[in-house]
């Protein structure tokens, strides 16, 4: 029904804000990492999806397109409602939920607020086939890891995954580190554990 709104940003709360437009002030709910970089009084245009309850009618806002894509993909899981979306979108970037998807990382998953074992499960079965089939991601996880068998790098993952961290969580960091031949385990993994304790 609204596919975005644009206006001045009137007030900024801690899960939603409220967007002036004509003198008509939205209440837009956005995810937390994408409300910490707006401030009061500049313009905003935010893509939205309008939730119509019984009792209420709700309006999610994003201010890029891959969060508004997935947060659709994501509601479109049985079981997942928009609350539940947002917060996991609070939790996680689309990149990294997208290599969750085609690694199958299901720690990764249900370390996002609101998803158990059984919901997580049902993610990988039901985007499989809406993400994992992309050349984009496809691309994207094969030069992340693909490559990297039998190298210091793959050993370096090993140990950051005995460490506790998943593959979705260890990927982005590692291709931030130009990792070479004569560089050994430990060096990537301090480096990988220091860009990890800087987020």
């Amino acid at each position: 029904m609204i596919g975005f709104i644009k206006g001045t940003l009137d007030y900024l709360g801690n899960d939603h804000c409220i967007v002036d437009n004509n003198g008509i002030g939205y209440r837009v709910f956005m995810p937390i990492g994408q409300l910490a970089v707006l401030k009061t009084g500049q313009e905003v245009k935010a893509f939205t999806y309008l939730s119509v309850r019984e009792d209420a009618l709700l309006l999610y806002g994003f201010l890029t397109r891959d969060y508004y894509s997935l947060f659709l993909k994501l509601i479109s899981v049985s079981g997942i409602g928009p609350k539940v979306a947002l917060g996991m979108l609070s939790a996680a970037k689309p990149d990294e939920f997208y290599v969750a998807i085609q690694s199958r990382d299901l720690k990764f998953l249900t370390k996002l607020p609101g998803i158990g074992k059984k919901t997580a499960e049902r993610i990988l079965l039901e985007l499989k086939d809406k993400v994992g089939g992309s050349s984009e991601v496809n691309m994207e996880f094969s030069d992340s890891i693909g490559t990297n068998t039998g190298t210091v790098t793959d050993d370096a993952m090993e140990a950051l995954l005995a460490l506790g961290y998943t593959n979705s969580e260890i990927i982005p960091i590692i291709n931030k580190i130009q990792a070479r031949d004569t560089m050994r385990p430990e060096e990537i993994v301090r480096k990988a554990l220091k860009l990890m304790a800087g987020r």
